[in-house]
C-alpha cells in the first residue's frame, strides 16, 4: 500500500486505514450508475456508504481518468470545493474547440460526513472510449486516517477479488445511461460560464412568497444608498439540487455596508460563495461573513467569481422563469430582488 500525503504531511502504513477493513462489496465506494452511453455527458455519482473505521469523513479526493473529461463538480453545503487542472493525454472536442486540459482531480475538503450517515458526490463529465471501463481512483479521509479505493484489475483479472476496488464506469455504446450533452450542464470552474445548468422541468413561481414590492425580473432595486441590478439566475438541470444566482450593487452613499444574508422560497437554503483560480487549483468557499459594500464601490457577483449558491432548490430553474430573492443587508436592511432565469450559458 502507498503512503499519502495530506495538507503537507505524509502518512505512512500505521496511518492508513486499508479498504480491507470494511466487509462486504457493498461497503465499495461505488458508482450509482455504473454504466455509461460512449461520447455523452452524465452525472457520475459517487456513493459513500460509510467513514474510516468508526471515524467521520472530512475530505473525499478523486482522480478523473483520461477519457472523462470537462468535468464540472457539483458543490455540497458544508464542505469545500477544489479542481485540479491540469494536460489530458489526448486533445477532445467540445463543440467545435480543440480541448488539451482540464479538470484531473477533484477533491470535497473540510467537511463532516459521521460515520452514521451515507452520501453521494456528484462529477458532471463527458465519457468516450466504448468497450472501456473508467476507474476513478478515491481517497477518502478521516482526520488523520486514510481509506484508499485505488486498486484495478489487470486485464482478464476478476475484479472480484479486489479488497479496495477503485469505482468503475463501463462506457457502452448505444441508447442508455448517458443524457446528451445538449440536455446537461454543471458548473463551469473556468469562470466563463459559471453555473451551468438547463433543464426542462418547468417552475410555477406564482404561488412563492416573498415577492413583496420587488421589482419586475433585471430592473434596478434602490435600497437607501444602494443600486441592486442585474439580477439573473441560470437555468438547471432537472432534478439538480444547486443553483446558481448573480447581481450587481453599486453603492452610492458614504458609508459601508454588507451582505450578510440571503432567502429565497425557492430553496432551502442560500448560501454566499466565492469562487478563484489560483495555479491551476479551482477553490470555491462559503463566505459566511458575507461580502462587504464599501461606500463609493461598485460589487459584482458573476459566474466564475462571487456568487449565490442555492442548496436543495425545490423545483429546477427553467429559463424564462424568475427567482424572488431576499437580501439583508447590514444597514441598508431587507430588499426583495427577483432574479431572470437565462439560458445555462447566461443568456
Amino acid at each position: 500500500m502507498k503512503t499519502f500525503e495530506k495538507i503537507g504531511k505524509t502518512f505512512g502504513l500505521a496511518a492508513i486505514l486499508s479498504a480491507t477493513a470494511f466487509a462486504g462489496a457493498e461497503a465499495h465506494v461505488t458508482f450509482l450508475d455504473k454504466q455509461a452511453k460512449q461520447d455523452s455527458t452524465i452525472l457520475a455519482t459517487l456513493q459513500l456508504p460509510h467513514g474510516c473505521d468508526g471515524k467521520a469523513t472530512t475530505e473525499v479526493r478523486v482522480k478523473l481518468p483520461e477519457g472523462f473529461v470537462f468535468a464540472k463538480p457539483q458543490p455540497k453545503a458544508g464542505w469545500e470545493l477544489e479542481v485540479i487542472k491540469g494536460d489530458y493525454q489526448k486533445t477532445y472536442d467540445n463543440h467545435g474547440d480543440k480541448v488539451k486540459s482540464g479538470a484531473i482531480e477533484i477533491r470535497w475538503k473540510n467537511g463532516n460526513l459521521s460515520d452514521d450517515f451515507y452520501d453521494t458526490f456528484v462529477i458532471q463529465g463527458k465519457v468516450s472510449g466504448v468497450g472501456t471501463s473508467l476507474a476513478f481512483p478515491v481517497t477518502q479521509m478521516c482526520g488523520d486516517t486514510v481509506a484508499a479505493w485505488d486498486q484495478v484489475a489487470k486485464e482478464g483479472d476478476d475484479a472480484h477479488g479486489l479488497k479496495s476496488p477503485a469505482p468503475l464506469l463501463k462506457v457502452v455504446a448505444g441508447e442508455g445511461h448517458g443524457h446528451d450533452h445538449d440536455d446537461m450542464a454543471g458548473m463551469d470552474m473556468t469562470g466563463k460560464t459559471g453555473m451551468d445548468m438547463t433543464g426542462k422541468t418547468s417552475m410555477d413561481m406564482s404561488g412563492m412568497a416573498g415577492l413583496g414590492a420587488a421589482a419586475p425580473a433585471g430592473e434596478t432595486v434602490k435600497a437607501g444608498d444602494l443600486e441592486i441590478s442585474g439580477g439573473f439566475a441560470k437555468a438547471m438541470l432537472p432534478g439538480q439540487p444547486v443553483g446558481g444566482g448573480f447581481f450587481t450593487v453599486k453603492n452610492n452613499g458614504q458609508t459601508d455596508d454588507r451582505l450578510v444574508s440571503v432567502s429565497s422560497p425557492a430553496s432551502g437554503e442560500v448560501q454566499i460563495h466565492e469562487m478563484e483560480t489560483k495555479d491551476n487549483v479551482m477553490r470555491m468557499r462559503q463566505l459566511k461573513d458575507g461580502i462587504a459594500i464599501a461606500a463609493g464601490e461598485t460589487v459584482k457577483l458573476e459566474p466564475g467569481n462571487l456568487h449565490l449558491m442555492f442548496q436543495k432548490v425545490k423545483t429546477p430553474f427553467k429559463q424564462g422563469d424568475t427567482v424572488p430573492v431576499t437580501l439583508t443587508f447590514e444597514k441598508a436592511g431587507k430588499v426583495d430582488l427577483v432574479l431572470q432565469v437565462l439560458s445555462a450559458q447566461g443568456k
